[in-house]
């Protein structure tokens, strides 16, 4: 048994990189750098650096072998003290590299938002009251106050007071006319979204949100010019716009569950006979 076994064991090195013996090319180096025995145990020097080389340029991390997970003793020349301070900037870089990246895009959310918020103040305030107020606010005020503007726009935004009043008007007021064979069941007012299916935040409702201020000021100069006063105006105009928008919505909102009350499903043989119908009467 133990000769056969010694028998079973390759004699010659075998190269787990390229498949070449000794005897395809025997002026070739070899190495055994890991714990592997048998096929795996030898390589050459240039296929392991080849594929060295091909590893580090996915992963900076200590290369091990794939199958014993032994970590590869690589030593590497000594190149100089500027080299080495260079490539501990380099790895500094690339450690904060990605905290750096959420700084920036922090900063100019916030930068973005500061100047949305003196932007609303001058044009809801008019320009001279506007920057008098900017100027002579404190500067934390300014810092804290100005980017909450926009967040607070798209907070209120979420507050859907519509749902609240169309619920009202089911409850107390509403008395559906609606065909005999109807009045058993009445469906659940529709919405524009799927309750499921909300979002905290959406296009619709961002672009709502910062827009709402030019909306006040536009609808303040259309419907109440005899104000001088650009913030009442402006106040004005921005309770006009919502009050009629809630309205407007609660309307529609409620032709739309007048709708689907009101629905009849049809029996396939006579949609099958009409469509026979208005194809006999179109020959």
């Amino acid at each position: 048994m133990p000769g056969n076994i010694m028998a079973l064991q390759p004699s010659e090195k075998h190269c787990w990189v390229c498949f070449a013996t000794e005897q395809d090319d025997p002026g070739a180096e070899w190495l055994s750098p890991c714990r592997c025995r048998g096929s795996t145990k030898w390589v050459h020097l240039t296929c392991l650096q080849y594929w060295l080389d091909t590893r580090l340029r996915v992963s900076q991390q200590p290369i091990r072998c794939q199958l014993c997970e032994v970590a590869y003793s690589v030593i590497f020349p000594q190149m100089g003290p500027l080299v080495d301070f260079l490539r501990v900037v380099d790895r500094t870089l690339t450690a904060i590299g990605p905290y750096g990246t959420l700084g920036l895009l922090v900063g100019t959310a916030y930068w973005t938002a500061l100047s949305y918020g003196a932007v609303t103040v001058v044009q809801v305030m008019g320009r001279a009251n506007g920057m008098m107020a900017i100027r002579g606010a404190r500067p934390v005020l300014l810092l804290s106050g100005l980017p909450a503007i926009p967040v607070l726009l798209i907070l209120g935004k979420t507050v859907r007071w519509n749902d609240c009043v169309l619920k009202l008007w089911q409850k107390c007021c509403y008395e559906p006319k609606l065909p005999s064979d109807n009045q058993q069941y009445l469906p659940p007012i529709p919405v524009d979204e799927p309750r499921g299916k909300r979002q905290f935040l959406t296009s619709r409702m961002l672009c709502g949100a910062l827009m709402f201020p030019s909306i006040a000021v536009l609808t303040g100069q259309l419907l109440f010019p005899s104000v001088t006063s650009h913030l009442q105006r402006a106040l004005l105009g921005g309770s006009a716009y919502v009050l009629l928008k809630g309205v407007l919505k609660v309307y529609f909102t409620k032709q739309l569950f007048i709708m689907h009350a009101g629905r009849r499903i049809l029996n396939y043989g006579d949609v099958q006979r009409a469509e026979r119908h208005r194809d006999g009467s179109g020959n």
